[in-house]
């Protein structure tokens, strides 16, 4: 479990410079030395399968973006979870551009792939019987002659359309098309783990995770699990009242609402693009920490991984 903690951490250390959507597809490849299977898909691939909302987020980086999708098949696995994880490896903002102090963390936006990267690590290397499956969109959010705008309509893979009203809303669309895809491959249920809204920070400030579910019995094994491991997480509501924030007059969806109940209309944005019970642990507050704490010193904290897999153990034990 230490190691999985360890390598998601080093992941977000790295500087973005270094740390690009090809060589987080990288670290995710060391994988296969434990008998994970890796796949890597390069931006033809993902246009091909139409991507469009991941690809739009990608296209104003000269690093081009890349889709991760990993397998974790041990013998006689006991069933199966699916783990999306957020990976823009920087955001800039894009056009809606972050002030330079909102700036100087970002590396760490991709923060939850570094947890599902983590996670499969430590599932390996503890022989867990359990199926995992992951799935990264891995890319950059910045600024050129190509990247996306406000006011751009995108086709995600699941064939909605979503109406860009800020483009610093990324993160969410680039799940949208990584949830879509992991419904594709016949998931049952979905964790994914992202450091999605700093509304979620205001509410719960730098050590707590918001969890949204979509069931509540999958919500509160999560919850659970992440009790029994120490990471703070704290049951936010689906308020569905406020899926009116994201009507748009143009698309099936806006990518944001107002300012207020940002992090719950984040929420209710991704629940738009699976059928299956979905957990979203928005990540923003405990995934990198600006201080020394209890149990790291200043920077990533890997935090996420324990909970997958004292879940995993927990889906597993019945």
């Amino acid at each position: 479990m230490a190691e999985g903690v360890y390598f998601a951490r080093d992941l977000v250390n790295e500087p973005p410079n270094l740390l690009t959507p090809e060589a987080l597809a990288e670290a995710a490849l060391s994988l296969k030395e434990l008998g994970v299977e890796v796949e890597v898909l390069d931006e033809g691939a993902i246009q091909a399968l139409g991507m469009g909302a991941f690809l739009a987020v990608g296209q104003g980086s000269e690093n081009p973006p890349r889709f991760i999708h990993l397998r974790y098949r041990p013998e006689g696995a006991k069933g199966r979870l699916d783990l999306v994880g957020k990976g823009l490896t920087f955001d800039s903002g894009g056009y809606s551009l972050k002030p330079t102090e909102s700036m100087a963390t970002m590396k760490s936006d991709m923060a939850g792939a570094a947890a599902v990267l983590g996670a499969f690590r430590g599932a390996a290397l503890l022989g867990l019987p359990l199926e995992l499956r992951g799935y990264i969109a891995a890319c950059e959010n910045l600024i050129s002659g190509r990247a996306y705008r406000v006011g751009d309509v995108l086709k995600t893979l699941s064939g909605k359309t979503v109406e860009v009203m800020n483009t610093d809303a990324e993160g969410r669309l680039t799940l949208a098309d990584a949830l879509a895809f992991a419904e594709r491959q016949g998931a049952q249920r979905i964790l994914e783990l992202s450091t999605l809204t700093g509304a979620a920070v205001v509410a719960l400030g730098e050590e707590v995770a918001a969890l949204f579910a979509t069931e509540a019995g999958f919500g509160e094994a999560v919850r659970r699990a992440a009790e029994e491991v120490g990471e703070k997480v704290w049951p936010m509501p689906l308020e569905k009242s406020y899926r009116e924030k994201l009507k748009s007059a143009v698309a099936d969806l806006k990518n944001v609402g107002d300012r207020n109940g940002g992090a719950i209309t984040a929420a209710l944005f991704l629940a738009e693009f699976v059928k299956m019970p979905l957990v979203h642990l928005d990540i923003a507050g405990p995934a990198f920490s600006k201080k020394a704490h209890a149990l790291g010193p200043e920077g990533g904290t890997g935090f996420g991984v324990r909970t997958i897999l004292r879940l995993a153990e927990s889906l597993v034990q019945g």
